[in-house]
């Protein structure tokens, strides 16, 4: 390898390096203080069911992909700054359907037009509850 290409490859690292201690969420509880609740920094697909007068509003619901989890709660990333205060959350997992119920906690800009949109799972709901999500879920996941 030539020393050039060593220059780039180092010039790339120290970004990299640099970028990660500016945004990782265990340097920055240093500064901020520790969280009351752990994160668990983790993408997956979620579907999202806002709920109005506790009813699903199916014309409404959307995918997003998560951050993080904490015990009970969950970040989403949204490109559009909903508001409703409640949602079945559709999680894929082992093949099988689960939905939470969850409220909503905040709604932070993240910038380029993203939104960190913060969840508090209150329960775990049954399919029964909502004989509509079972199929709405299937399109919110299906496979293009």
């Amino acid at each position: 390898m030539s020393i050039f290409c060593r220059d780039k490859l180092r010039s790339v690292h120290g970004f990299i390096l640099k970028f990660l201690n500016n945004n990782c969420p265990d340097l920055k509880a240093l500064y901020e203080g520790p969280r009351a609740d752990r994160r668990v920094n983790l993408t997956v697909v979620v579907g999202v069911v806002p709920l109005e007068k506790k009813k699903p509003q199916v014309e409404k619901a959307f995918t997003a992909v998560t951050k993080e989890f904490s015990g009970v709660g969950v970040g989403l990333v949204v490109q559009v700054p909903w508001k409703f205060e409640q949602a079945i959350l559709c999680f894929r997992f082992e093949e099988e359907m689960y939905y939470a119920r969850a409220t909503v906690r905040h709604l932070t800009f993240l910038g380029g037009g993203f939104y960190q949109l913060g969840f508090e799972m209150n329960e775990m709901v049954n399919a029964s509850a909502y004989p509509e999500l079972p199929e709405l879920s299937e399109q919110l996941f299906e496979c293009e």
